[in-house]
């Protein structure tokens, strides 16, 4: 079956219309992947869609030296490679390069960070950006205090006569709730907090957007999106890939500080919120960070009824040899950090007490998938006593966030013929099929509302701190401890004793 689409979905960049003042973009760590791979692409899409005023300037900022040239070679390589939108017009991409600027500093080096107000103020002048400035840190998190307070130090951060000055900090946010905290004081000393903008890339997926849609705009859904009629949730992010060359960064984390405290965390919050009396950054949050406020603490001595972590050996994955997460590159021979986590969480209000939420997340999985799967209560009765039908399968709705954004909700129907025979049928929404355009990057949309002064997609520092406060005894227990680590192939949907978790109340996983 097809749905139409203009009831459940936003057109996807019907938001992608307002245009954010002339502004001065400065990358700290450009010469990155980050930059190649996902805000290079990003910049030159939101200029060829005329989001960007023609004034729009991006500095780039790092250790590495590297000529304007350069930098601009690299800045179109990285969106040959890696952008949705192809240079059919090089003069879009001339003008665009043409404000590209590259200089070489350290981070801890005052007297660059003076050379980059130096330069600022010249682009301000030449350029006419009005003195607006987006600080991107795309660094190791260790530069994050450094690089705020050298931008203090240069005078970098004031905001004053109508001009902006906003900080980008890209996750993790802290290691745990010490040093989250310890973060985020930092950079109260410097930037106020209406400056920082703490960004997730997952808030800005259409379909993570699209679940307030779902749930706000839809009066089918909202009435039944409670414990009277869900039975239970699944959220599951899946990754083909292994660690790549993040080794070593990836084993001083791992998948919980990697994947659940931010990207899982924050899909829940959005899954399970009440609804915001306005959608605006102060009340979406508020209501986010309440949600959170809700989960369940851990009981540690029960570890095992709740939580478990895994790890992958060798196996095969998408018809290649993959080898043991021991054997990565970067990797401790005889490391116990989890490459897979499911957790059982439960919300203690008035909505969804009793509901069980299931999260999992795992690399060398057979495929790369993030869905929220909202399973329902079975019917509570069946008038069909005179049939061979004695149960049907409950109604399942299914948003899948990647790699195939939409949704597809499952129901009940009777197969043709003289007699009852029930089947369930899937009724399906894709962006692609529905739209027939492609969805912007969710780097796009966020750059765009950085730029705008619109932080309902980022992170607010209570936020931070409340999911720490919640992964921090099982950070706590895990460290270092090999007790609990369950092995799985690479390949496989992770480990058996995953299924004990929903086993143990007549659940079992979702296949994907």
């Amino acid at each position: 079956m097809s749905v139409e689409p203009s009831t459940l979905a936003l057109d996807p960049e019907s938001r992608l219309t307002r245009t954010p003042p002339p502004a001065i973009i400065v990358i700290f760590g450009a010469s990155g992947d980050l930059t190649k791979r996902k805000l290079g692409p990003a910049l030159f899409n939101l200029a060829h869609q005329r989001l960007l005023p023609p004034e729009t300037a991006v500095v780039g900022f790092a250790r590495t030296a590297m000529t304007d040239d350069k930098f601009r070679a690299n800045i179109r390589a990285g969106i040959d490679a890696h952008s949705r939108v192809e240079v059919t017009d090089e003069s879009v991409w001339d003008g665009f390069a043409s404000r590209l600027r590259y200089m070489t500093g350290s981070f801890d080096d005052a007297a660059a960070f003076a050379r980059l107000a130096s330069l600022l103020d010249e682009l301000d002048a030449t350029l006419g950006t009005a003195g607006n400035h987006l600080y991107y840190l795309a660094t190791a998190p260790e530069f994050f205090p450094l690089i705020a307070t050298n931008l203090g130090g240069a005078g970098l951060a004031e905001e004053r006569d109508g001009r902006f000055a906003r900080i980008v900090v890209e996750k993790p946010f802290g290691t745990d709730l010490a040093s989250a905290r310890a973060l985020n004081e930092h950079l109260r000393q410097t930037f106020q907090e209406q400056q920082v903008y703490r960004i997730d890339h997952y808030l800005g997926k259409e379909t993570v957007q699209n679940l307030l849609v779902f749930r706000f705009g839809n009066a089918i859904f909202e009435p039944i999106w409670n414990r009277r009629y869900v039975d239970h949730v699944q959220i599951t992010v899946s990754e083909e890939i292994g660690v790549e060359r993040r080794g070593g960064y990836y084993d001083q984390n791992g998948a919980l500080r990697d994947i659940v405290q931010n990207h899982l965390m924050q899909v829940l919050a959005v899954v399970a919120m009440e609804p915001p009396a306005r959608f605006d950054a102060r009340d979406v949050r508020d209501e986010k960070v309440k949600l959170l406020r809700a989960i369940r603490p851990f009981d540690t001595d029960s570890t095992e009824q709740w939580a478990l972590r895994g790890q992958y050996t060798a196996g095969w994955v998408g018809g290649e040899r993959a080898p043991a997460y021991r054997q990565e590159q970067g990797v401790e021979a005889a490391s116990s950090t989890e490459t897979y986590v499911a957790l059982r969480l439960e919300i203690d209000n008035w909505r969804w007490a009793g509901t069980p939420f299931y999260l999992r997340t795992g690399k060398r999985l057979p495929r790369r998938a993030t869905e929220v799967a909202i399973r329902f209560k079975p019917a509570p009765h069946l008038p069909f006593a005179s049939t061979a039908v004695e149960e049907v399968d409950p109604n399942m709705l299914v948003l899948r966030i990647q790699p195939d954004e939409g949704a597809s909700l499952t129901f009940v129907a009777k197969v043709p013929g003289p007699q009852i025979d029930l089947r369930p049928v899937n009724m399906d929404f894709a962006y692609g099929t529905s739209f027939l355009r492609s969805s912007p990057d969710a780097y796009e949309r966020l750059l765009l509302d950085c730029l705008l002064g619109d932080a309902t997609l980022f992170i607010r520092w209570d936020e931070v701190e409340r999911a720490w406060e919640i992964m921090d005894p099982l950070v706590a227990r895990w460290k270092d401890d090999d007790d609990g680590l369950a092995l799985y192939d690479a390949g496989s949907w992770g480990p058996p004793e995953a299924d004990a978790l929903l086993a143990r109340e007549g659940r079992t996983w979702r296949r994907l």
